[in-house]
């Protein structure tokens, strides 16, 4: 997979450089490459923002200079272009899996009070552009939510992680119990500080473990996830379910899920 980041801060990328993404990279399995938005001004300042039409605070990056950058990058290629906002549609591991299946994507990281909206517009008709936010809060830039993104979509590359079971089971991932989100984990020794591994998890007892998981990921789910708690489907819920979502006192659906 290629990735194409425009920024006017690429220093902020050195991370790209370390852990699963940088073995990605040096195996030729991510080609990353960032790009400075400030090659394509033309003044000794190299200015690459202004004041926005209409008012207001803040300034606004010039449809120029972002249009100049994009055309040298993408040359007659078709990437699909990314462009983080927080007005923009959820990224969720749903949306990762679907941008791990391009071959090449291009971020464009906007600052200030962002990118001229004539850019998106021009490319939106040449390009599958979408606009992304990673959550209801506002960030300085794009950087860091790029950052986010591309390890979401790199470590669901192959070969990206070890154990291929790990994507399979993540939190959020299409068939990971539902979405729910993922219970506590445990390592040696079982016993620290007092603190014990729960004996379930050391008794071998395959079918045993497998509930404990799915009770606590419940558990959890509802505690910190109300919202996938109750957009849960009646109808996939076992009984065990049913029981231990009545003892949470939770309700999933229009109708309590003890009935």
């Amino acid at each position: 997979m290629r990735l194409d980041i425009i920024s006017i801060f690429p220093e902020y990328f050195a991370p790209l450089d370390v852990s699963l993404i940088g073995k990605a990279r040096e195996r030729g399995t991510l080609d990353v490459r960032v790009h400075q938005l400030r090659d394509w001004t033309h003044d000794v300042h190299k200015t690459v923002d202004d004041t926005p039409y209409g008012g207001g605070p803040g300034m606004v990056m010039k449809p120029e200079v972002w249009g100049e950058a994009i055309d040298d990058v993408i040359g007659e290629g078709k990437p699909r272009m990314i462009v983080p906002t927080p007005s923009g549609r959820p990224f969720t591991q749903e949306l990762a899996q679907e941008l791990a299946g391009e071959p090449w994507l291009l971020f464009a990281c906007g600052r200030y009070e962002g990118i001229d909206s004539r850019v998106m517009a021009e490319y939106g008709s040449r390009l599958q552009v979408d606009e992304v936010s990673i959550g209801d809060y506002v960030l300085a830039g794009g950087e860091v939510a790029v950052l986010v993104m591309v390890e979401a979509v790199g470590r669901l590359l192959p070969g990206v992680l070890g154990n291929v079971n790990s994507v399979t089971d993540d939190s959020f991932a299409p068939g990971s119990m539902q979405n729910l989100v993922e219970g506590p984990v445990y390592t040696k020794p079982p016993v620290w500080r007092g603190h014990e591994v729960p004996g379930v998890l050391l008794s071998g007892h395959h079918g045993k473990v497998a509930r404990w998981r799915r009770d606590e990921a419940l558990r959890r789910t509802v505690r910190n996830r109300p919202d996938l708690a109750a957009a849960l489907d009646p109808a996939t819920l076992d009984k065990h379910d049913r029981k231990l979502l009545e003892e949470l006192a939770f309700r999933v659906g229009p109708e309590d899920v003890a009935n």
